[in-house]
């Protein structure tokens, strides 16, 4: 096999990403910068990417700790890194990853920020408080409270719920279909608010078919849209920290299981591939019932204290 020149091996590689992989912008954009700081940290001792050894890559691990990145940043560059020889070894004939058998720093696990029930009560009516308080197109605030309603109802990825159609909303059996990561199928549920909201703007924004949450334009919906009106929202609202639009799914997840919903549910709900991506919401659940303890009974804390 006739062996690429670096700079033509790496595009072919990106190239391979974006057609056969269906790679995102925002992973392209990543693994070609994770490639490129490898080979700004060899400078000019990088010959090329087969010469690579595994010391090659623990001397750059250990820089990248030394300088304090987070551990989510240096596992994403290896992850980019051993994609790469992944791909050399099985398209371009290489032997071995050096990458491979090398030891990263494991994964943190951050405690996801979730909203309680008085302040997601608070934001989803928030929409329809503000409705008045200058000129617009009379149905945005209709359509406001249904995606939040929805996004909450049914603990939607934002892409997810940017990308749902008319069709996808079953009013019959109050139920959405949803595409989630790597174009698998759910069925979700939809709790009575949300689907009174959707009914709502669906009459007053006079659509059929076609985007289900759409923008002024009746174009769909953009996720930087979505952003910016739940960051308005939050400024008007009383709640102390700043949220993502991801974090309302965390806080449904965390309110399903604090009533009680076994996590195998919650996990066909989110559209987990693993359980263990969903039992960090357990441990979210453990922590609010500990601050429960803490501040309700009377022998909760320590005498000596």
């Amino acid at each position: 096999m006739t062996a690429l020149p670096d700079d033509l091996l790496e595009e072919d590689f990106f190239r391979y990403l974006d057609t056969e992989r269906s790679a995102s912008v925002l992973t392209l954009r990543n693994y070609r910068a994770a490639l490129l700081g490898f080979r700004t940290f060899r400078g000019p001792a990088f010959s090329n990417w087969r010469d690579a050894c595994t010391d090659d890559f623990r001397a750059w691990l250990f820089a990248m700790m030394k300088e304090n990145f987070s551990r989510a940043t240096i596992r994403l560059r290896f992850a980019a890194i051993r994609s790469f020889y992944k791909y050399l070894v099985h398209r371009r004939g290489l032997a071995k990853s050096p990458a491979a058998e090398l030891q990263l720093p494991k994964a943190e696990r951050k405690l996801p920020v979730v909203l309680n029930l008085k302040q997601m009560e608070e934001l989803l009516e928030l929409p329809n408080k503000s409705a008045g308080d200058k000129p617009r197109i009379a149905w945005l605030a209709a359509r406001d409270t249904a995606l939040l309603e929805l996004f909450y109802s049914c603990g939607l990825r934002i892409s997810e719920l940017r990308q749902l159609d008319i069709k996808n909303i079953d009013f019959l059996s109050e139920s959405v279909r949803v595409m989630g990561k790597g174009s698998k199928e759910r069925i979700v549920p939809i709790g009575g608010p949300a689907l009174a909201a959707l009914q709502r703007y669906r009459r007053e924004a006079v659509i059929s078919q076609g985007p289900l949450f759409i923008s002024s334009r009746k174009t769909r919906i953009t996720q930087q849209a979505i952003d910016l009106l739940l960051k308005k929202y939050l400024a008007q609202s009383s709640i102390p920290f700043a949220i993502s639009p991801h974090k309302l799914r965390h806080s449904f997840a965390t309110h399903m299981l604090d009533a009680g919903a076994d996590l195998r549910s919650v996990q066909s709900l989110l559209g987990h591939a693993s359980l263990s991506t969903t039992q960090i919401y357990t441990h979210v659940t453990r922590e609010r019932l500990r601050q429960a303890y803490d501040g309700a009974h009377p022998r909760a804390k320590s005498q000596a204290e």
